[in-house]
């Protein structure tokens, strides 16, 4: 018996060091207080057994008592604090003076019947002990008091592992265990010995569970700041999962975001339901990923869609050591209105200002486009003729993009549509001498004639010095420049050949031409379209890129049915007169050595 004391007391010392090396200043008191208490309880026993007289005996049980008036109080704390049932500083006060007046009795052991009425002392192999009790009546109000104390941590005990999902049952059972173990040793010791005390071995037993559960403490508290107002009521959720994908807890601001996470269970397994899938471990397998950073971050929109919150998931710490994901999720919504109103604003006035680009391109284009009307108005002889060669650039254009073997892009023949119009533009600064004269130019007035495409040229690029579109400007003049170039060099004004041509104006050069063959000259009826398509033909190669035939052929029914349609509006309302290769000849000379 001796022996098993002495066993005892050096367990509850162990557990207790234990305690001391893993303590941490997040424990409950009420465990620490346990620890310090069980081996004070067993110190007391061995006292006891090696007591030699009566009164070494009386004292020593009188400190054994210390622990059944105390240590169930601190237990029944623990138990409600881990349960998470909040016990006013009042009554926790008020408990514990309840068991310092129901302890005072007990020191009078020896000197009043009010605790023992009677006592023997007997020593048995050298094992002392205290023998023959008759208890008094506050010995039995001490018992209903440590019976009520036992009957509230059962009870509160067993309503979490019902209704309480944020407390873990690992943890209930842990503290289930000890508590119904030592209610057995206090109440019904006697009935299976009667030689030695086994409640003393109850609560070192006590300290094995209690030991676990401040291991787990660790991994379940998530108030690692100790700030816990802070951490319950704060700006920040957290939410706790270990590396198994178990639940371990979350604070009151995380539950109020989340509202799903006050019906998951401490120690539930998260891929288990496909709300937490698409939530929680979506979120870890993205931080697993290593797709969560600065510039790649999570935020999650509330069910009512009026809230936005930015999730950031880390490593889980107990000192040094990872032990699962750390989430933390923060009210994001005012800036990501903000984003959004930025992004709502921005495209508005985006929309706007490219309406407003439009309208100015638009003017710009109208501007241009009545210039050189204005120009071909000076020239009675050719109306309509800048409308009827812009629409057949177009048809040839289309065709190119459709078969896209040069890949031109849309903003390359969307340029030179724009650009046709300005092509005899340089007519501006040919005298009237010159451009009205009905008969056969002379030499030096072809010449005169012949400088428009210069000028042309010149006069664009004075009108578009401003834009800022190079290649709009670089296309228009190039239009206006080369535009009566032939293909094998025996045009003008610079006599370029083959793909020294620009491409634009090889395309111009085409419908111009055709515009020229097909229209109602007043030496001349308008030309079949057989003819005129002959003559085209019949320069390929010559005097028109070989490579743009496909093109024109392609376009030629779109050619025909445009100009069946405006040929006849245009001949009842101009008198035209022929001016070919910038050079007008009389009603003798055939149309296709003009064209020629």
């Amino acid at each position: 018996m001796l022996f098993y004391y002495e066993f005892l007391l050096g367990l509850s010392i162990c557990f207790t060091l234990i305690y001391a090396y893993i303590w941490h200043k997040r424990f409950d008191v009420n465990i620490t207080l346990i620890f310090l208490l069980v081996p004070l309880s067993n110190l007391a026993n061995v006292a006891v057994a090696r007591s030699e007289n009566i009164n070494e005996a009386i004292l020593g049980t009188k400190i054994t008592y210390i622990t059944g008036c105390f240590t169930i109080l601190f237990i029944m704390f623990t138990i409600l604090e881990l349960c998470h049932f909040t016990i006013p500083k009042a009554l926790q006060g008020t408990l514990v003076a309840v068991s310092m007046l129901l302890y005072l009795p007990v020191l009078t052991i020896g000197d009043s019947d009010i605790f023992y009425k009677s006592v023997d002392y007997t020593t048995k192999n050298g094992v002392s002990m205290l023998t023959g009790k008759e208890y008094g009546v506050f010995h039995t109000i001490l018992y209903v008091w440590i019976f009520i104390c036992f009957t509230v941590c059962i009870i509160s005990l067993i309503y979490s592992h019902i209704r309480r999902n944020d407390v873990s049952h690992k943890i209930i059972y842990l503290l289930m265990v000890p508590v119904i173990v030592a209610m057995v040793s206090f109440f019904g010791g006697r009935m299976i010995t009667k030689e030695i005390e086994l409640i003393p071995a109850a609560y070192v037993f006590a300290q094995i569970f209690y030991l676990l559960i401040a291991y787990k403490l660790e991994l379940y508290d998530i108030n690692d700041s100790g700030l816990e107002s802070l951490v319950q009521k704060g700006d920040t959720g957290f939410i706790s999962i270990d590396y198994r994908l178990r639940y371990l807890g979350s604070n009151e601001t995380a539950k109020e975001w989340l509202p799903f996470l006050k019906d998951l269970h401490v120690d539930s397994f998260i891929n288990k339901d496909p709300k937490h899938r698409e939530t929680i471990l979506s979120w870890i397998q993205q931080f697993n990923e290593g797709k969560i950073d600065k510039d790649n971050q999570i935020h999650y929109r509330s069910a009512d869609g009026e809230k936005v919150f930015l999730v950031d998931v880390n490593h889980l710490y107990d000192a040094q050591r990872r032990q699962g994901y750390q989430i933390f999720i923060t009210d994001d919504t005012a800036d990501i209105k903000y984003i959004e109103f930025q992004e709502k604003f921005t495209t508005v006035l985006r929309y706007e200002v490219d309406q407003k680009t439009e309208r100015i391109r638009q003017m710009n284009d109208h501007l241009l486009f009545s210039m050189a009307t204005m120009v071909e108005s000076r020239d009675p002889f050719t109306g309509g003729h800048i409308r009827r060669t812009s629409e057949g650039v177009r048809m040839i254009i289309e065709q190119m993009e459709k078969d896209n073997v040069l890949n031109l892009s849309k903003k390359f023949g969307g340029y030179v549509i724009k650009a046709a119009p300005m092509h005899d533009i340089g007519k501006i600064a040919v005298p009237d001498a010159v451009l009205l004269k009905p008969g056969r130019y002379e030499p030096e007035e072809y010449e005169i004639m012949k400088s428009h495409s210069a000028e042309g040229a010149r006069v664009v690029e004075e009108i578009l010095k401003d834009t800022d579109d190079e290649d709009f400007k670089r296309i228009a003049a190039n239009v206006a420049h080369y535009h009566h170039e032939r293909w094998d060099g025996n045009g003008y004004p610079e006599k370029l050949s083959g793909h020294d041509i620009p491409l634009e104006a090889r395309i111009m050069a085409i419908a111009d031409v055709y515009d020229a063959l097909v229209s109602k000259r007043v030496y001349k009826a308008k030309m079949p379209f057989e003819k005129a398509d002959s003559i085209i033909m019949e320069g390929m190669g010559t005097q028109f890129d070989p490579s743009l035939e496909k093109y024109y052929v392609a376009a030629r029914p779109q050619f025909e049915a445009y100009y069946e349609s405006q040929l006849n509006e245009d001949a009842t309302q101009h008198g035209e007169h022929p001016e070919v290769e910038g050079e007008k000849k009389d009603e003798e000379n055939k149309p296709a050595e003009e064209e020629k």
